[in-house]
């Protein structure tokens, strides 16, 4: 899902000296800062984790909350998205739509990498100064979070966070100064062309020139929070409206009260990936199967659905279980290439069910229950795991007599399941609160962190603490860089909303289209472009608000339309040539593109079946949610 899963993935800046995403030698003075820097991180992490949870307790015990505690929650969440941007740009990790021509022999890729640079260094620039002006004005109002705090100290995030990042930009472009040098005189260019070229109300030319210029750039390979914030930047600059709209969305998007749910959910999914978690679900599921055909196909599938709705990350799931699902597939007799192919094929799944991150994420966008997402995603994500379940079982090669016999053993079964016992109460934990409504969404995800936590270190005692910030820094880094997209995505979608967008792309297509049938047809195929093209996270903000009214016009249930937009956009992880989920099987078995794309086309082909069928079948989302929360 993300290129921030490994450094390699989408790194900016490479260096022409060096190999992309890697970061510049550092003197121990430098080293020190950075190890700071994460402990910030890792602090505002729990910052996030310990104030819902006191909440939680003050209420239950004593029937008062904490005096301030949702926003502190949230001005956290503002940290954390900040910060963690800061810090993938430090590691060269933020997300991005290509490698760009960072390969492409000199000049040529030394005079794309400068463009690139220059461009996102000026967008985040850019970014800054509206954050500081934006900044200025709220001061002027003397709102306070709690015990006296005023809101623009946490809002100086916003200026510092998107400084460093353009500063670390520059630092990731090689070792040859002149290479910096060029590259801040081409952002030195773009902010002397916004500051000081007279934009009339009447004419959109400079603009159209900049927004232009972003999107080379991005097909370049400049961060996709580039090309997003440049896009909003230079639309609010061409319409004579104030640049500080899109620090105000950014900030509104950080502090939403349901958005620290997405960096505590992910947490969690970080404290068991990190433990021995994948160790023993395998292991349970292997002894479960017993001598099934369809075993190894059962663990393979449920094993990387757990990961991936805990994680939101199908990427991360690939990355983490390569090294036990592969070696486990060949052993059961298939093929090395059919075991990778079944493992990025099944990597996205998860996607559907609760509490991945993007099912939270549409629920807050599209302003539905998160309830009822969680029960819609249950009947075509059971689906999704049959199809590949039964095609891998059907596929599987027969063993010889002399092969020994894969037999059901109790006693490993049961060894197995009792080893596993407290991480198999996660639903119940995360999800028991939500549905019993005795926490909020993001209370549940608090105590579901703590759990994690709490098993990983000192129950199983798999997870060291002294590990914990470099843990949670690579959460903080993770989420930093979602929600640096998310934030600027936030005001390219609110400029399409003032511009009425979304009316005036109803009236086109009602025009246009008068077949339902026909309209999801359509959807299908532009949201498995879009699955190519953008990570989820921004697709749903930016996509989302344009699609909600035309599923209210064609009488779409909005958590139909919800299931069958992620379930798309989860094939486009797969979807040849450029789907994400192919790189990242690729890199991680160093593998050809090609020899993983045939080994993965079959189960593109039977999940874009399947998305068809869910498409055009709504009571198999629907169902769930209308049975039990009335929706």
């Amino acid at each position: 899902m993300l290129a921030t899963d490994e450094k390699s993935l989408g790194g900016i800046g490479a260096g022409s000296n060096g190999d992309p995403g890697d970061p510049p030698q550092e003197s121990g003075f430098w080293r020190g800062i950075h190890r700071g820097e994460d402990l910030l991180l890792a602090l505002a992490l729990a910052g996030i984790l310990i104030v819902p949870l006191w909440e939680m307790v003050l209420r239950t015990f004593f029937e008062s909350g904490l005096v301030g505690g949702n926003a502190m929650t949230q001005h956290f969440t503002l940290l954390v998205s900040m910060l963690g941007g800061a810090v993938a740009a430090r590691e060269a990790r933020l997300l991005t739509l290509s490698q760009g021509f960072a390969k492409l022999p000199a000049p040529w890729g030394r005079e794309c990498e400068i463009w690139r640079v220059g461009m996102a260094v000026s967008v985040s620039l850019l970014l800054a100064w509206a954050s500081w002006k934006f900044l200025l004005f709220e001061k002027e109002g003397g709102k306070v979070i709690a015990y006296g705090v005023p809101v623009w100290v946490a809002q100086l995030a916003l200026v510092i966070g998107f400084g460093l990042v353009g500063v670390r930009l520059v630092r990731h472009i090689g070792t040859e100064w002149w290479l910096r040098g060029a590259a801040m005189a081409v952002a030195g260019v773009i902010l002397w062309y916004v500051l000081h070229y007279a934009v009339e109300p009447e004419t959109w030319k400079p603009a159209i020139v900049l927004l232009v210029a972003v999107g080379v750039s991005a097909v370049m390979g400049a961060p996709i929070f580039t090309l997003l914030g440049g896009a909003a930047v230079f639309l609010f600059w061409g319409s004579w409206n104030p640049l500080e709209s899109v620090a105000l969305s950014h900030y509104s998007l950080s502090t939403n009260p349901t958005i620290p749910a997405l960096p505590l959910f992910t947490l969690a999914g970080y404290f068991l990936a990190e433990g021995g978690t994948s160790h023993r679900m395998v292991r349970l599921l292997k002894a479960l199967t017993g001598d099934l055909r369809a075993g190894p196909a059962i663990v393979t599938v449920l094993a990387c659905a757990f990961f991936t709705s805990l994680t939101g990350a199908s990427g991360v799931t690939i990355l983490a279980l390569g090294g036990l699902i592969v070696p486990f597939l060949t052993e059961a007799r298939y093929s090395e290439k059919a075991s990778i192919g079944m493992l990025t094929g099944a990597g996205s799944i998860g996607m559907l069910f609760a509490p991945c991150l993007p099912l939270i994420l549409y629920a807050i966008v599209a302003q539905v229950e998160i309830q009822a997402m969680f029960l819609g995603g249950v009947g075509p994500g059971i689906a999704l795991a049959a199809a590949l379940v039964a095609w891998a079982t059907w596929t599987r090669p027969a063993g010889e007599k002399s092969a020994a016999k894969w037999t059901f053993d109790g006693g490993e079964a049961w060894a197995a399941f009792w080893d596993a016992k407290w991480e198999l109460l996660i639903p119940v934990v995360s999800l028991g609160g939500i549905f019993s409504g005795l926490a909020t969404p993001v209370e549940a995800a608090a105590l579901t962190a703590l759990y994690a936590l709490i098993i990983e270190t000192a129950v199983y005692r798999d997870l060291n603490w002294r590990k914990l910030v470099g843990v949670m820094r690579e959460c903080g880094l993770l989420i930093g860089g979602v929600l640096l997209i998310l934030g600027v995505a936030q005001g390219l979608t609110n400029y399409l909303v003032d511009a009425q967008v979304p009316s005036l792309l109803v009236d086109f297509v009602t025009s246009h289209v008068s077949s339902k049938f026909v309209f999801l047809a359509c959807l299908i195929v532009i949201l498995l472009l879009l699955g190519c093209m953008m990570d989820v996270f921004s697709a749903i903000i930016i996509v989302v608000p344009l699609l909600v009214p035309l599923g209210v016009a064609y009488g779409i249930d909005p958590i139909h339309l919800g299931i069958l937009f992620l379930a798309n956009l989860g094939l486009g992880f797969l979807t040849p040539p450029v789907g994400m989920n192919l790189f990242i099987s690729s890199y991680r078995f160093n593998k050809p593109l090609g020899e993983v794309l045939k080994a993965s086309l079959p189960y593109f082909a039977l999940q874009f079946v399947v998305v068809v069928l869910i498409t055009y079948w709504p009571a198999l989302t629907t169902a769930l949610p209308h049975l039990f929360n009335g929706v």
